[in-house]
């Protein structure tokens, strides 16, 4: 049997992951195979103490409700997946033992390196949402030295997060309702410095509300970034781009912990050369 790697969740029919992967694994020509299985709360436990056990199980991606269920199960903790709280990818070692990782913080950072690799006087992000996404987004950004606003439907529990993933930072939590408002705040001169608008909240996703959100709260020159996938073009991102915003969609934070997960599933650099056009245009058909 081919070696091969899985993601997990419940539900999982709707995950992406499969397409990204098994689109770089044939491009690459490898002898391997990367597949979705449906896994309950329940049946966690049983499905990890079976694969550990199979030398051709390199792995698997986690998604909801798993992330941090996951933990107690696993023998190691990448320094950052233990930062974050969360895990979105298991690697079996080649005596068995299951390391967890968390690659939605560099995939979420991926389409800023190169912003990222400038110099800035100041850095600040408005993070909107306080889920699960937003534990990655935050520690991502922390360790970039962004100053963050975390808004939330409960400041204070945007505050406990805060404080949680990044105590030492001067950060700050407000209620979510305050970016909808209008403001008549005058934006200081903000060349050499980096701004970035983040929905890491489901608002926008299809079934959802859209994301409550003026542009007089975006500072000249921000990024608006949206994480959420489908729709990919968000009522935020659209509105952005008329304002004149460079934007960045969910796919970029998608595909970025894909890669990183590959790597360390198969042991080989996924196939981007044509900056994942094709590929996008598979995971949008």
């Amino acid at each position: 049997m081919s070696i091969y790697a899985e993601v997990i969740g419940d539900p999982i029919a709707q995950s992406k992951s499969p397409a990204i992967h098994n689109f770089w694994i044939d491009r690459l020509g490898l002898d391997a195979k990367y597949r979705a299985c449906h896994v309950k709360p329940d049946g966690l436990a049983a499905y990890l103490a079976e694969r550990r056990a199979d030398p051709d199980w390199r792995g698997c991606n986690v998604t909801m409700p798993h992330k941090q269920a996951v933990i107690p199960l696993l023998d190691r903790m990448d320094p950052l997946a233990e930062t974050i709280g969360a895990v979105n990818t298991i690697i079996r070692e080649d005596d068995g033992t299951l390391t967890g990782f968390n690659t939605d913080a560099g995939g979420f950072l991926e389409p800023l390196r190169p912003v990222l690799a400038r110099k800035h006087l100041f850095r600040m992000a408005r993070v909107l949402g306080t889920g699960g996404a937003a534990r990655a987004i935050i520690a991502a950004l922390a360790r970039e030295h962004f100053v963050i606003v975390l808004a939330g439907r409960n400041p204070a529990k945007a505050r406990a997060l805060l404080d949680e993933l990044d105590p030492m930072g001067e950060h700050h939590a407000i209620d979510l309702d305050h970016f909808a408002d209008i403001t008549e705040f005058t934006f200081d001169d903000r060349e050499g410095c980096c701004d970035l608008i983040v929905n890491a909240s489901p608002l926008g996703m299809e079934g959802q509300p859209p994301l409550p959100f003026d542009f007089s709260h975006a500072p000249p020159g921000s990024i608006i970034y949206d994480i959420v996938t489908h729709p990919l073009d968000t009522p935020l991102l659209t509105a952005a781009r008329e304002k004149g915003f460079e934007t960045l969609d969910g796919l970029n934070m998608l595909i970025g912990q894909a890669a990183e997960a590959f790597e360390r599933f198969f042991g080989a650099v996924p196939p981007r050369e044509d900056d994942d056009a094709e590929l996008r245009a598979i995971l949008t058909s």
